[in-house]
């Protein structure tokens, strides 16, 4: 029986969840099996090792990726890791996107309650 539990993200590109995984201090495999109880495994396109061999995957559903993980086992609170993940994701998209477009970025702050708050502007 697996245990398996699959998180519906909005995340569209993988070499930017790929980036923010290794900026949050993720070591990140490509094209592996996520491990979970008793040995079960499904296959993920990125994949972050955990030491006790509950890992968590990232795997294309679509146009979005899927988190894949056995959260019992994993141990980790599943809406802090999501919500740090796609805080990031965000921002790098946001910041990628306003220098595609000819923006520029004016200020940049991160408030008392964790928002980032970021200013962007162009002359025409």
């Amino acid at each position: 029986m697996s245990h398996f539990t699959t998180v519906k993200i909005q995340i569209r590109n993988g070499e930017t969840l790929h980036q923010v995984l290794n900026e949050l201090g993720y070591k990140v495999e490509c094209d592996r099996n996520v491990r979970g109880y008793q040995g079960n495994t499904t296959q993920a396109d990125y994949v972050v090792r955990q030491s006790n061999g509950y890992d968590l995957g990232f795997r294309r559903s679509g146009e979005t990726y899927d988190l894949i993980a056995d959260f019992w086992g994993a141990k980790i609170n599943q809406q802090e890791f999501v919500n740090a993940i796609s805080q990031k994701y965000a921002h790098k998209t946001l910041m990628k996107t306003a220098q595609e477009q000819g923006f520029n970025i004016e200020e940049e702050e991160v408030l008392s309650d964790g928002t980032v708050r970021v200013v962007v502007g162009r002359w025409v």
